[in-house]
């Protein structure tokens, strides 16, 4: 079985929507993915399955009751498995691919929690939750997208759901860096062609170009990625590289327009 979910929601048909298609529908009837989505409302006691109530203290908007929470994540715990619980809030820690391995790795269930409205009542955070996370500063209306993309990126490092394997391996991200260009057929369109190496059957050229261009693509969009990725002696070198041939491309535009410019990666 690989890694296996539970997701605290209002909306569960949105969970099980996405669930229901292309490569995670895939991995669930597999049996390569575990996700049972709960429906908030079902742990509630009053006729209207209230979920929320106004703030003590004032403000707009509506605040999560524990009650309810409480009760799902008793429930849900009642069947004596271990899990790592876990609140989507803008106030966790930030998601990133280190994050996606580590719970991948994970061997306890994991359980989301998706939040709503204005905020969900302080005590769910004291006495339920593990972990607060976080998948960027900004805000969306609800957990549960993010919590679909944290299963979504989870399940893409779990052992035969994409197929192949070599797969997430090759991804931006998984090497601490951005992913290299792409290309299939036709080999030319509108006079853009496919790189000649790409066509040349030589494993190590291909290799090599694809490494550099992933490296020239990290430098000039994410460079901050530099600083932390898993870098060889080769890599060095051919960011030394990239840099040097910057630099003179910076220079030629400023020595004026008779110059001949010297070509790039």
């Amino acid at each position: 079985m690989g890694t296996r979910f539970d997701i605290v929601t209002i909306f569960p048909s949105i969970i099980n929507a996405y669930l229901g298609e292309s490569i995670l529908k895939r991995a669930v009837l597999n049996g390569l993915l575990d996700v049972m989505a709960h429906d908030l409302r079902e742990y509630t006691t009053d006729r209207h399955r209230s979920v929320d109530d106004t703030p003590y203290g004032g403000g707009a908007g509506m605040v999560m009751k524990v009650e309810p929470m409480y009760n799902a994540i008793r429930a849900i715990s009642s069947d004596g498995q271990e899990r790592r619980r876990i609140l989507l809030s803008p106030q966790g820690r930030t998601y990133n691919q280190a994050l996606a391995e580590e719970l991948a790795a994970e061997k306890r269930r994991i359980l989301l929690v998706c939040g709503r409205y204005e905020g969900i009542d302080e005590r769910v955070r004291e006495s339920l939750i593990d972990e607060e996370i976080s998948v960027g500063d900004y805000v969306i209306t609800g957990g549960e997208l993010a919590a679909l993309v944290i299963i979504d990126s989870i399940a893409r490092l779990c052992p035969g759901v994409l197929g192949d394997d070599e797969s997430s391996k090759e991804e931006s991200f998984s090497w601490g860096i951005l992913d290299y260009p792409h290309y299939t057929r036709p080999p030319e369109f509108m006079g853009r062609a496919v790189p000649e190496v790409l066509l040349s059957g030589n494993h190590a050229k291909i290799a090599e170009w694809r490494r550099m261009q992933a490296l020239k693509r990290t430098m000039a969009n994410r460079p901050d990625l530099l600083k932390t990725a898993a870098l060889d002696a080769a890599d060095r070198r051919m960011l030394q590289e990239l840099s040097s041939q910057k630099e003179i491309i910076i220079s030629e535009e400023n020595d004026g327009p008779d110059k001949v410019g010297r070509g790039t990666v």
